[in-house]
């Protein structure tokens, strides 16, 4: 089994940042992320097709999944890039940033992830992956019951009880 399609399994969040070319498996690659972030100069494509060959380890069904369809097929069938502002436009990415501020702001993103407790930020993330290949109604069973579960955690306890006390919470990822 190829490692990006182990990378399904990976419940931690898992930030991009793109300081310049991401094409064929980089591309592939960073669809494979949660988050994103780019330099302005950044360049994204799946250019395969211009060297007879197809995007694997997922690159065409999850390019297909993650941009608007013609935007998608655009891309797979003339192997064209997209810069950082069309990237950002088509939801390819979350943000833009100056070149100096790259690993920072993915620094400063998993910081406000990782201030969330870590129980609910796995669950949560499992859910969305999870959800997108079932039907919503076997989604919204699975959210219910990893939300019961959740609540009888030291966790699922802290962070209602911090709130009321209006103070921060303490997790401990149990």
């Amino acid at each position: 089994e190829q490692i990006l399609n182990r990378g399904l399994e990976v419940w931690k969040p898992i930030i991009a940042a793109v300081n310049g070319y991401c094409l064929a498996g980089g591309m592939t690659l960073l669809l494979s992320t949660d988050l994103r972030v780019a330099v302005e100069h950044a360049k994204f494509g799946v250019s395969e097709v211009k060297r007879g060959i197809l995007p694997g380890n997922g690159g065409t069904q999850r390019t297909i999944q993650q941009l608007p369809y013609p935007v998608a097929m655009w891309l797979l069938l003339s192997g064209e890039w997209l810069t950082a502002q069309e990237a950002l436009q088509y939801g390819l990415i979350n943000k833009i940033v100056p070149e100096g501020e790259l690993i920072a702001e993915a620094e400063r993103m998993a910081s406000i992830i990782c201030n969330n407790g870590p129980l609910a930020v796995r669950a949560i993330k499992e859910l969305a992956v999870r959800g997108q290949y079932m039907p919503i109604e076997y989604g919204l069973r699975l959210e219910q019951a990893m939300g019961q579960l959740l609540r009888s955690t030291e966790d699922g306890r802290e962070g209602p009880r911090a709130f009321a006390e209006k103070r921060k919470a303490n997790f401990v990822g149990r």
